[in-house]
């Protein structure tokens, strides 16, 4: 102890280059000794701050290298800028250029439809869009006492009008299915009652605009009704006998009407007055249509002949196919038409040719004994307005949907929808989502045959349709 106090009291007052020397020394033995502490005592904790501190040795050579990349002169950021200018700029020009093709096509695609529409040849395809309705989805409405001869929908699809052999007129909802209004029958020659009918309501009519309902019944009686209110106008008088079809021309109040007087007469009912009296047919005339133009077409009943009238030159043009009577038409374009009859064939008519484009014998089958088969009598026909859908109606316990081939020319059976009962008449809503059937134990005409197991009824077949997707590569 001593000698090493010695020693140190000897050394420490050394000086000049020894002293500085060894003063080194010393320090670079504390740092090594240190050094090896440290290794030995805490070599796991070592390991960890490595491992940290390598990591944080890489994140500023990232951000670094980041901060190289993103600096950027200013001649270089307005270059940037400039072409992203330019992509938004090319971007909301290809947007607008496609916006303008798709406006130009849809109407270029209105227009066509618009020209072939007014020269009757639009035949818009929808037939194989729709899907036959479940009979659990038809809805039945209940009323009438007796067989349901004729109806007419509103145009806007709202409301439906139903008439009756019982000499009643309903008014129906379609959305809730209840009575808006009923106009009751009154009795004949019996003073200080609402008007109304006394006798078979046989047909129906209501103008495009929805503001009148035309009614004609087996007393020779034309009633126009306001629609909206169900109250009676006028009461048209001039038929020799009973009124068998009302139509309204679309876009005006001009409405012709025929009946089995052989006649076909021309009212204009929003000046309460009579315009005119056409003849031509050989017996009674059981049905009428009409569309935009001035003329109106006819079912001939037992003469045979459909005809079609042109009011202007007071002419009309024959046409002749069926076997049997003729006892329902309906146009569906204005160069094209639809007609039904006793022999149970249904034809498809163009106005520029007298013989049928398309007739289909047999429409809804043959009934009778074995040898003795007679077809169902076609007792409705309706068609959805330019498209290639037809509707036919029969005693055959269905209704069924046709489907038109190009150019008319041919008529597909779609489906069956099961009615039980005479399906006396059939129409179309505007949109083409539901098809209204009239159902009646009876004919509409007559009484030749009854099925007690119908139900007079008046039935809403909704139709669905889903969009046929375009074939590969078109």
């Amino acid at each position: 102890m001593l000698a090493t106090a010695a020693t140190h009291k000897r050394v420490k007052p050394a000086s000049g280059a020894g002293a500085g020397a060894g003063a080194g020394k010393r320090r670079r033995k504390d740092d090594s000794a240190g050094d090896r502490g440290k290794s030995k005592g805490g070599g796991k904790m070592n390991e960890e701050i490595s491992s940290d501190s390598e990591s944080e040795s890489l994140a500023p050579r990232k951000t670094e290298e980041e901060e190289e990349e993103l600096e950027e002169t200013a001649q270089e950021k307005k270059l940037r800028l400039a072409k992203l200018y330019l992509e938004q700029l090319r971007q909301q020009e290809e947007e607008k250029a496609e916006a303008r093709a798709f406006e130009e096509d849809q109407v270029a695609g209105r227009l066509k439809e618009d020209v072939l529409e007014q020269r009757g040849r639009l035949q818009k395809s929808v037939a194989k869009e729709i899907q036959a309705p479940a009979p659990g989805d038809i809805r039945i409405l209940r009323g009438h006492q007796l067989s349901i001869t004729c109806l007419v929908i509103t145009p806007d699809d709202l409301a439906v009008f139903s008439a009756a052999k019982d000499c009643t007129i309903i008014k129906w909802s379609v959305e809730s299915g209840r009575k808006l209004h009923v106009i009751p029958r009154v009795k004949k020659g019996a003073e200080g009652q609402p008007p109304g009918h006394s006798s078979h309501v046989l047909c129906m009519a209501i103008s495009s605009d929805g503001k009148y309902l035309a009614s004609g019944d087996r007393s020779k009686l034309i009633l126009i009704w306001e629609a909206q209110s169900c109250r009676h106008l006028y009461t048209f008088t001039g038929h020799r006998d009973a009124v068998s079809g009302l139509a309204f021309r679309r876009g005006t109040h001009q409405l012709y009407s025929t009946s089995y007087d052989r006649s076909v007469k021309v009212w204009n009912v929003s000046e309460n007055s009579y315009v005119e009296t056409l003849f031509g047919h050989q017996d009674a005339v059981a049905a009428l249509d009409a569309l935009s133009r001035e003329c109106c077409v006819t079912a001939g009943g037992r003469d045979g002949t459909v005809r079609v009238w042109k009011i202007p030159e007071e002419s009309q043009l024959v046409f002749y196919g069926h076997q049997g009577s003729i006892d329902c038409v309906h146009l569906i374009n204005e160069e094209h038409m639809v007609s039904g009859a006793d022999d149970g064939s249904v034809a498809l008519w163009g106005l520029s040719k007298k013989r049928p484009l398309a007739l289909q014998r047999e429409a809804h089958g043959l009934r009778g004994e074995p040898g003795l088969e007679q077809p169902f009598w076609v007792s409705s026909v309706a068609a959805l307005l330019n498209t290639d859908v037809v509707a036919t109606g029969s005693h055959s316990s269905s209704v069924r949907l046709w489907q038109c081939g190009e150019g008319f020319r041919r008529l597909d059976l779609l489906c069956d929808i099961p009615l039980v009962g005479f399906i006396n008449s059939l129409k179309f809503s505007s949109a083409g989502d539901f098809l209204v059937a009239g159902v009646g134990q009876e004919h509409r005409l007559g009484r030749w045959w009854r099925i007690k197991e119908a139900r007079n009824s008046v039935c809403i077949i909704p139709l669905r349709r889903v969009p046929i997707p375009p074939a590969a590569g078109s």
